[in-house]
Order: C-alpha cells, then structure tokens, then sequence
C-alpha cells in the first residue's frame, strides 16, 4: 500500500467517506489503497487516511479509534477528522458505530439508522468557530435524511439475513468511556432515547458545519443495562456481537457507495454554512480565514 504526506490535497480527493468505528477498523472490497497523511489546523487525525476503490468508486476511509483501537471515545479528534476529510473534497460520510439498545425492539445483531441524536458529552469541543468566526447551523434533522434512506435501500439491497434494520431512531451520545449506571438507562429511555453511544457527537455537528452530509449505520450489540433478563453489557459481549455484525455492515456500505456514486443526492448539509455565517469572511483576520480555509472555500 502506497503511503503519501499530503499538504497539497489537490491530487488526491474522494467524495464519499467511510468513518470506521468499533469492530470495522479497515473495509476488506477496498483496492489500490494509498495511506494519506494529512496535517490540519486542528491536530492530526485519528489515524492516516486510507483511500481506495470501492468497485470502481474512489472512497476515503478512516478508523475513529486509530487503528489498534488506541483512543478512547473523548480523545478522537473529531475536528481534525473532519476537517481532514473536508479537504480531500468529501461530501457524503457514512459513519458506523457501534451501539447499545435501549428499547426492546432493538435486537443485538439489527442495525440503526438514527434520524435524531441527543447531545450528553461534556468535555469534546463541538465546532470549528469562535477565535474571529461565528456560525450557527441547523441541527433540526442533525443527520441527512437523504443519506439515510441510501443506507436503508443499500440494506434492503445487501439482502443482509441476520437480525433486521431499523429506520428513524433516537441516538443518545454519552462521554464515556465507562457504560451507563442502570439509572441512567433507565432515564435514557424516559427521554425517548432509542440507542446509546459513544462517538456521533460531536462527529455530526462538525460534518455539518463542514457542509457534509452525514448518516449513521449503528450497530446493535447489546441492552445496556436497563434490560430486567438480559446480562448488563461488557466490553466483551460488545465486541463479540460487533465481529458478527461487521461483515454485514461492510456489504451494506458497499451498496450504499454505489448508490451515492450513481445518484449524487443534494443533502441539507451541502448549503449549512452559507446559511449560518454570522461573521462575514471579509470581517475574519487572516489567521482565522487560513484556519477555516477549507469550510470557507
């Protein structure tokens, strides 16, 4: 696999990405693969970016957690994630994570398509602005709901026979890394939460502003801990229903890419930042404007 050092991106871009999240630390269709590493004003990412084809489509892929799985949830640097994808052109992100339920109908082995989140972290930065730049995006429908139907249809298309896949879920974002108490669950559940993570937030704000369409596949592992018969979930039983759902996760993105590729959607997300600049660019610093550079262009 060919590995670059990328300050120029001008060569190298891909519209769609593919953030990778617990259990999918590499896609196993991708070829021509080519590390990229790519410095931004945020930090390094999480890992090198990963580019290659996707039968025939040019895709970016990066793993959340580094590969080894080496950073925590609060420690990914969402903003250097996401600004590092922002510059190789991407516009389309499918994200995978995965997830605990916390209703019944919600299956170990089904997957999500969460259509709202709840917002519990606590100490991540969640945007790009401030230091000389005000914005303030919509975070009415905080995930594209285009994209998300892509990632329905590709399911139904990946003729997937384990478990099932659910549209229009609520995804409750925790700190971490520690799992819920039993209290907590149990309010999740009170506030009409669905599914509980760890990693979405502050991933879809920062895609937002960005002007990114993004979506989730969550993947089910486990009930948390609310569930009065099944076991409180354990980063043991997490990670050995995440395996099993992986391989399936991985057809579905293949479906979902080839759709994105042939149909080109507009997103609400491709137009978020014209709306919501408050500072005009000609009012920014240079120092602020040179940060920004690839939200702003």
């Amino acid at each position: 696999m060919t590995s670059l050092i990328v300050e120029d991106t001008a060569l190298l871009s891909a519209n769609i990405a593919i953030i990778g999240g617990s259990g999918l630390y590499q896609m196993q269709a991708l070829t021509n693969k080519r590390s990229v590493t790519i410095q931004t004003p945020y930090g390094d990412p999480s890992d090198d970016i990963i580019l290659g084809d996707l039968d025939g489509v040019t895709v970016a892929f990066l793993t959340r957690h580094g590969q080894g799985h080496r950073l925590t949830p609060s420690e990914v640097p969402y903003r250097a994630n996401i600004y590092a994808l922002k510059t190789l052109g991407v516009r389309y992100i499918i994200s995978v994570s995965a997830v605990g339920s916390l209703q019944e109908a919600f299956k170990p082995l089904d997957m999500v398509v969460p259509d709202q989140m709840i917002d519990m972290t606590k100490h991540r930065v969640s945007t790009f602005f401030g230091d000389g730049a005000v914005a303030h995006v919509s975070m009415a429908d905080p995930l594209c709901p285009v994209l998300a139907g892509i990632l329905m249809r590709a399911y139904s298309e990946a003729n997937i026979n384990e478990g099932t896949c659910h549209p229009k879920a609520t995804y409750v974002c925790i700190e971490g890394p520690q799992f819920s108490t039993r209290a907590e669950s149990h309010w999740y559940r009170q506030i009409q939460a669905d599914i509980i993570g760890m990693t979405n937030m502050p991933e879809a704000k920062l895609a937002r502003e960005a002007s990114i369409a993004y979506a989730t596949l969550a993947l089910v592992t486990d009930f948390d801990c609310w569930h009065p018969v099944e076991e409180a979930v354990s980063a043991d039983y997490a990670i050995q229903n995440l395996i099993k759902n992986a391989e399936n996760a991985q057809q579905v993105i293949k479906q979902a890419v080839a759709l994105i590729a042939a149909e080109r959607p507009e997103s609400i997300a491709h137009n978020a930042l014209a709306q919501a600049l408050v500072t005009p660019i000609e009012a920014m610093d240079e120092q602020t404007k040179t940060r920004l550079a690839a939200l702003l262009s």
